[in-house]
């Protein structure tokens, strides 16, 4: 009991972070403080992996900042400090998470740990598909979305006349352990005007990803129709036109041939 106390007391003077998240690809920085001015011989990082604690990284007021074998690719120091340090993991993968601690080694008092869990996360852009429905006045919305861990698909609509409804979400398992994630819902109402739909997509506390498509009004696809008529009706003109033509340089021809 009195270990577990020591053990708490020495934690209790570290400022971290006790989640940091990143998303693959990006660089997570990890920062340690200690807040009671103590004689610190050396800071330690390490690794936890399966209760095992491996040395990632060392600082010291004698032999400076050393990264050891098997991390100098993928750490570095960003802050060094014997009461403030930090590091950061670059190009951070799945193999990156776990939690790390950083120790503050004092003399006499001993090792002053604090502790930071690396949590990362993968999201891609979202994909709209918005397509009329058999009824009037309705459309079929999907929106899909692919992370890890299975993103949250939420549809939004800038019109207030129109809303959501009969929502369904399909979540799928990929090979490489990210989920697809597929939510479709039926937009109901009336246009007045253009009006836009969003969907964003978001993976745990992580900032969100958002994409938005503009559905056209009811007067707009009445003038599309309008100008395609239009169009079709100039196209059909000149094609006659040029049938007349040709027809009578040919009669013209044959004429010249008799005389």
């Amino acid at each position: 009991i009195l270990s577990e106390i020591t053990q708490k007391a020495l934690t209790a003077v570290i400022q971290t972070q006790q989640t940091v998240l990143a998303a693959v690809g990006e660089d997570a920085e990890f920062s340690c403080q200690l807040l009671e001015t103590k004689d610190v011989v050396q800071v330690t990082w390490q690794k936890i992996s399966h209760d095992v604690e491996t040395n990632v990284a060392t600082y010291s007021k004698y032999y400076g900042q050393r990264v050891n074998d098997g991390f100098k690719d993928k750490v570095k120091f960003k802050y060094t400090g014997l009461q403030n340090c930090s590091i950061v993991i670059r190009n951070v993968t799945e193999q990156d998470e776990g939690c790390y601690h950083c120790l503050f080694n004092t003399y006499p008092e001993g090792s002053f740990t604090g502790r930071t869990c690396l949590q990362v996360y993968e999201l891609h852009e979202p994909a709209v598909d918005v397509r009329e429905s058999n009824s009037t006045e309705e459309w079929v919305v999907s929106c899909s979305a692919t992370g890890r861990p299975a993103p949250t698909v939420t549809l939004s609509v800038s019109q207030q006349d129109l809303s959501f409804s009969q929502y369904n979400t399909v979540s799928v398992s990929n090979t490489n352990a990210t989920f697809t994630v597929t939510t479709t819902a039926v937009l109901s109402g009336s246009r007045k005007h253009s009006t836009q739909v969003g969907c964003a997509a978001r993976v745990l506390s992580a900032p969100h990803r958002e994409v938005m498509v503009t559905i056209p009004d009811d007067d707009d696809d009445d003038d599309g129709i309008r100008i395609s008529v239009i169009l079709s009706s100039v196209v059909l003109v000149l094609c006659v036109a040029a049938l007349i033509f040709v027809a009578y340089m040919k009669k013209k021809s044959h004429s010249r041939k008799s005389s």
